[in-house]
């Protein structure tokens, strides 16, 4: 069904554009990388075909969009849209680049934390279509029904542990990542950036908050029960789950592929809860079409956007071109068949998104070093914290 608010437009941008030269036909320029091109070709003939406005999609190497992206924008030039990451919002705003996306029909459907993705300063500068988060990945060998809390869990894999003596591990991630161990200082309380009506206040950051040392207590506790090792990390951890010597991990939808290939037999779950009522809240990222602020075509790319692409219908057929987490709870109904995109949109409608602001730089070498410090004893939990956001704070300050 087509938006009551769309055709007027495009026909007021038509009409205008007429006027000037009626040998044109009004164009908008997309800019994505290579696994977008295809379909949105497809989209754009669609919607040339429907409404007379041309779609003229760009490949750009996914590395160079932002960059190219900043170059062009400003002088009015370079893609209408971009299609990228959300934590490339804060960076592009500041400097005047991105179109606030207004309310549209439909926008309830869309998954809140992809929403928050690309929000910024209250409010919305992108449209999200995809999700990426980390879940429990559990090999059905040894686990018939993946736990769903944390002290099932540890029961699970110490009784593996018994069981097997060090031939297959219960429960293996990447002990000193910050992205694998959020999970458990998010859900716990603790926050990278506090949340405001305004933004993310980068001044207050609550990494050493109680919420976050109680989270770094339990990772510590993963440690000192003997599930986890001090050099566990993410090569070893895939490694032997695709040579079914690990029984649960926490990894990403990358990683599927070279599992299923391996011939293992796994599921997708919930990280399992903290405690009882309180979820694990992953890092989530998200990817999405961005308007620029300074086209001469952004009422009609914005009306793209939202009256067009922000479909069901649409995002559906994205999705089957390139199939990763949908960003609309209703898109997932329709390919509910597919265990893996369930368990790990799941995953991702439960976290919290990676900040979309410049300073997350900052944090994470500060927090792979704390998480370092923690569980090789060198720091308690709540110094090694301390100690971290006194770095970022610094590094934020330079």
């Amino acid at each position: 069904m087509k938006s009551f608010k769309f055709l007027p437009l495009i026909l007021v941008f038509i009409l205008v554009f007429s006027s000037i030269s009626a040998a044109q036909t009004p164009e908008i320029t997309i800019w994505c990388s290579e696994k977008q091109v295809d379909i949105l070709q497809k989209l754009g003939e669609e919607f040339k075909a429907e409404y007379g406005v041309s779609v003229n999609v760009q490949y750009v190497e996914f590395g160079s969009i932002k960059p190219n992206f900043l170059t062009a924008a400003p002088q009015g030039k370079g893609a209408d849209i971009i299609v990228g990451a959300h934590d490339w919002v804060g960076e592009l705003v500041i400097n005047g680049l991105l179109e606030p996306v207004p309310p549209f029909e439909g926008q309830e459907t869309f998954y809140s934390t992809a929403l928050d993705a690309f929000s910024y300063g209250g409010n919305l500068y992108g449209l999200p279509y995809s999700m990426e988060a980390i879940a429990l990945i559990y090999n059905k060998e040894y686990v018939e029904e993946p736990p769903k809390n944390m002290e099932e869990l540890i029961n699970i894999a110490k009784r593996i542990d018994a069981t097997y003596k060090g031939e297959v591990r219960g429960f293996i991630t990447s002990a000193a990542e910050f992205y694998y161990a959020a999970p458990f200082i998010l859900g716990s309380g603790g926050y990278v950036f506090k949340e405001t009506p305004e933004g993310l206040d980068v001044t207050d950051i609550g990494l050493a908050s109680p919420g976050a040392i109680k989270g770094a207590e339990l990772w510590k506790r993963l440690v000192d029960e003997g599930i986890l090792t001090t050099g566990d990390n993410y090569e070893i951890m895939d490694s032997l789950f695709k040579e079914g010597k690990a029984a649960m991990i926490i990894n990403g939808p990358w990683a599927v592929k070279a599992y299923k290939d391996a011939g293992i037999d796994y599921g997708v779950a919930l990280i399992p809860d903290l405690e009882e009522g309180l979820p694990a809240k992953p890092f989530v990222g998200v990817q999405g079409f961005m308007i620029n602020a300074k086209s001469p075509n952004k009422v009609l790319a914005r009306d793209f956007l939202v009256n067009f692409i922000a479909t069901k219908d649409t995002m559906h057929k994205i999705y089957l071109a390139d199939p990763r987490l949908p960003s609309r709870e209703d898109v997932l109904s329709l390919v509910e068949d597919d265990p893996d995109i369930v368990g790990f949109t799941q995953s991702a409608a439960n976290g919290t998104p990676m900040p979309n602001v410049m300073e997350m730089a900052a944090v994470w070498g500060a927090m792979n070093d704390a998480l370092n410090l923690i569980i090789n004893g060198k720091a308690s939990p709540e110094d090694a914290l301390i100690n971290a956001v006194e770095t970022i704070k610094a590094q934020i300050g330079k």
